[in-house]
């Protein structure tokens, strides 16, 4: 293998120059450009004639040279280089701007294949700054199927080409396969060097198809086996604690404001279940913004506390973290339960007090930020560990949390919803429960999405709607302003919005540059209705609860992906008045229609996250970086599926097999799994 990390330096027609921009796309080493993977392909074998040219289409041409080249200079600065050549069909004209050099390239009578975009000017058919191979030759640039690669700057398609060329002429025959002969042939797959060869010069469909199964499921067994052994390594089998049945539950639950849905029923019987087995309870409970994840975790929290345990509940941000602490209080205002707060910005002396009473069990609930993983935080008895937002936090986190108490019941809740099927090859170690229903009597928050021209219109409608008693959000991207992007900063709207179209309403910035006491401040204000507008950036997407706020307005929505832009719609529908989400989109990519269309079309988080993992991969979708999963490089989870339900099936035999993967067979695997998590999970070892 020593090879594969040669500097691609030393590749032939590389050097230090290309290096410097092979840098830029990651690839550092011979082995970074075998895996570096072309995009897409061109298929240049099907020749066309010159009569079935047409505007703006490319086509690949064999043509005869049918007089001198001409070279025209119709302004300074622009000389316009043209060929005469023709087929059977008709003439045509190779043209090339400000390549006066290209003249000397062609003679009479010489045949040529060509490659180029038609454009019809004044009757005539040009093929613009075409390549070509001579003397009818099948060559390197036409009569075969191109790979595209992503570039970077001064970086050609052809110089790539040349470059994964050499490579693989001169290193292919260094890797070694990792998957042994006998998974090879149950699941039909080629052998790695010719999967490489395929991937970026396939000869046809059929060649192309081959090596990218091949490639797909050696990335999605790797990753699979790799998440499997964290997972065996974090979990353990001893016995868990075994709560008791509590009868005060039901009649807590008969004393609430509201009455669960049948959804939260069906959900905490099945925690229940699980805390009144010894088996340790492992649960994931997905529910869209507004289904009524926080009761959940505080019936479950009462049952810990009533069995005699301590409970536990980890957020993202402080902002979410103190609203958890307020709703629980509320709700367990007429217990006897001792409940706190721990954030980094309470004051030493009284963290030091609140770290006293938790150790000493004084304390029944603390809920908090990543400060509760610090290990200052001791527990006397921890029952059961609580984390929201799952999404936000890695592998790690969540172990941490669970390791300040002997084997305490976990569960972990995001208002992300995954598609089931995802979530269970993501969170194998997991039951999950889906809070799929939505309380009786929550508007459809109205989504309308439009462009910059109608900004006046909108604020305007934000102003009637304030007149009216509301609050609006209106949310921007960025902090400070952007040269590598146009797009109004928070502060910078936040200006002009106070001195020009909102000047007699009251105004607040947040942004999470801010430190947590003026964030907790400003949401206080705002809560309290002291704040009619609060221009923000997405440091309100998790979990502010503010009923009177019924308008959001999205800056540059085409900049957040569809589950951001759903949990941001999310902050409002809270209350008993009509809601309104409006997306401001001046992209007209297709991807940003697309979303649009969506979000305007459904409120359904669980039909949203399906889309979004369609349009964009799941590595942005999930933050996967946060879960210590890699990037893939050629797998898509959504796409690939199947293939990732055979990956997970063969991995779980595998690990029955050999645990650790210590026999020869696995021997290339197990490299194969170190190297791809060692910069994600530091802290593993995989003995």
């Amino acid at each position: 293998m020593e090879n594969l990390n040669t500097s691609i330096q030393y590749v032939k027609g590389v050097g230090p120059k290309r290096a410097k921009k092979l840098k830029r796309l990651n690839i550092k080493t011979v082995e970074d450009m075998l895996y570096y993977f072309p995009r897409t392909y061109e298929d240049r074998r099907k020749l066309n004639s010159i009569k079935e040219c047409r505007n703006g289409e490319k086509v690949n041409l064999k043509v005869i040279v049918s007089g001198s080249p001409v070279i025209y200079r119709p302004r300074r600065g622009l000389s316009i280089t043209k060929v005469p050549v023709k087929d059977e069909t008709g003439l045509a004209f190779l043209v090339w701007f400000n390549q006066e050099y290209m003249a000397k390239n062609f003679k009479i009578g010489e045949i040529l294949r060509v490659n180029g975009k038609v454009k019809i000017a004044y009757n005539e058919i040009q093929i613009q700054n075409p390549v070509f191979d001579k003397n009818d030759r099948k060559g390197e640039k036409v009569g075969k199927i191109i790979p595209i690669y992503p570039l970077t700057e001064k970086l050609s398609n052809n110089e790539m080409i040349k470059i994964a060329n050499n490579v693989l002429k001169n290193y292919i025959d260094k890797v070694e396969d990792c998957l042994p002969d006998v998974i090879r042939k149950n699941f039909n797959l080629i052998s790695v060097n010719d999967a490489l060869k395929n991937i970026h010069f396939p000869k046809d469909r059929k060649c192309y198809i081959k090596a990218r199964q091949r490639l797909v499921f050696e990335e999605l067994l790797i990753l699979q086996l790799g998440l499997l052994m964290i997972k065996e390594n974090y979990s353990n089998n001893k016995n868990g604690i075994k709560f008791n049945k509590v009868d005060e539950i039901k009649k807590f639950i008969n004393t609430l404001p509201f009455e669960l849905t049948n959804a939260q029923k069906r959900v905490f019987k099945e925690i229940e279940q699980d805390m009144e087995s010894d088996k340790p309870m492992n649960r994931l409970v997905q529910g869209d913004v507004g289904s009524g994840k926080t009761i959940i975790a505080v019936l479950s929290m009462l049952k810990a506390v009533m069995s005699g345990y301590q409970a536990v509940m980890m957020a993202p941000t402080e902002i979410l973290a103190t609203q958890h602490y307020e709703s629980i209080k509320e709700f367990l205002n007429n217990y006897n339960i001792e409940i706190e707060l721990l954030v980094g910005s309470v004051p030493d002396k009284r963290k030091k007090e609140i770290l006293k009473k938790i150790k000493e069990g004084k304390i029944d609930i603390v809920v908090g930020t990543h400060a509760l993983i610090q290990d200052t935080v001791e527990f006397d008895k921890l029952g059961l560990a609580i984390t929201d937002e799952q999404h936000r936090f890695g592998v790690r986190q969540r172990a941490k949390l669970t390791q300040k108490g002997l084997n305490p019941d976990v569960l972990v809740m995001t208002a992300t919803p995954i598609p089931r099927t995802l979530a269970l090859i993501l969170y194998g170690d997991l039951d999950i429960s889906i809070i799929d229903e939505l309380p009786p009597g929550r508007k459809k928050v109205e989504t309308y999405a439009v462009n910059s021209k109608m900004k006046k219109r909108v604020y305007d409608f934000v102003k009637k709607q304030i007149k009216e008693g509301r609050q609006a959000y209106i949310v921007c991207p960025l902090v400070e302003e952007s040269d590598s992007l146009d797009i109004k900063s928070a502060t910078e709207l936040y200006e002009e919005l106070s001195n020009e179209y909102f000047t007699d309403l009251r105004l607040a910035l947040l942004h999470g540059k801010m430190n947590a006491k003026d964030k907790d401040e400003i949401m206080a204000k705002f809560k309290n209705h002291e704040i009619d507008i609060l221009i923000s950036t997405t440091v309100i997407e998790v979990g502010v609860n503010v009923p009177n706020a019924n308008i959001i307005v999205i800056e540059n929505a085409e900049r957040f992906g569809l589950a951001q832009l759903h949990q941001l719609r999310g902050r409002v529908g809270r209350g008993k008045y009509q809601s309104y989400c409006i997306l401001i989109n001046d992209s007209n990519s297709k991807v940003a229609r697309e979303r649009m269309k969506i979000m305007e079309r459904t409120n359904n988080g669980f039909v949203i996250s399906e889309k979004d993992l369609e349009i964009r991969g799941p590595g942005e979708f999930f933050g996967t970086r946060q879960h210590g999963i890699p990037d893939l490089k050629i797998g898509n989870i959504f796409r690939d599926m199947d293939m990732l339900k055979q990956a997970q099936k063969l991995a779980l035999k595998i690990l029955e097999e050999d645990r650790h993967l210590q026999s020869e067979k696995y021997k290339k695997i197990k490299n194969k799994i170190i190297n791809l998590f060692k910069d994600k999970i530091k802290d593993i070892s995989f003995n």
